[in-house]
């Protein structure tokens, strides 16, 4: 059982679509899981039929699930993008920012960091100082 945080706190998983792989993607499906090594840019052209992509953070030190959410939005991806694995509740924030629409996370995280943590930080538009610079 996996939990997703979003900015309203935990939830259930609605998602029912499953998953492939970016490896054995063909052209027709509708949800995709990328590894953390991805260049969004095989994806130019695909997204259109996407309607969920999944990015995965194997370890909380490794932030290029950031620079993929960024470039995905960048390149005109507007269907659910979610990060998945080792987020921490302290990166929630950067990560609504770069472009994620939701976290999924396992039980073990979510009691470590329990909800009221990741939402401490889920007013993440109010502290982007960059938005406020640009004015």
């Amino acid at each position: 059982m996996t939990i997703l945080v979003t900015d309203e706190g935990f939830r259930a998983d609605d998602w029912s679509g499953g998953f492939t792989p970016l490896a054995e993607a063909e052209s027709d499906v509708t949800s995709l899981d990328l590894p953390p090594d991805t260049d969004p840019l095989v994806l130019a052209g695909r997204l259109e039929g996407l309607r969920m992509i999944r990015v995965d953070f194997p370890v909380f030190s490794d932030g290029r699930g950031f620079s993929i959410a960024r470039q995905l939005r960048l390149m005109g991806y507007r269907g659910r993008l979610r990060a998945r694995g080792h987020v921490l509740a302290d990166q929630y924030a950067m990560a609504r920012r770069a472009g994620f629409d939701e976290i999924e996370i396992d039980p073990a995280l979510a009691a470590r960091q329990p909800e009221h943590q990741w939402r401490a930080r889920a007013d993440w538009r109010s502290f982007d100082y960059q938005a406020r610079l640009r004015g």
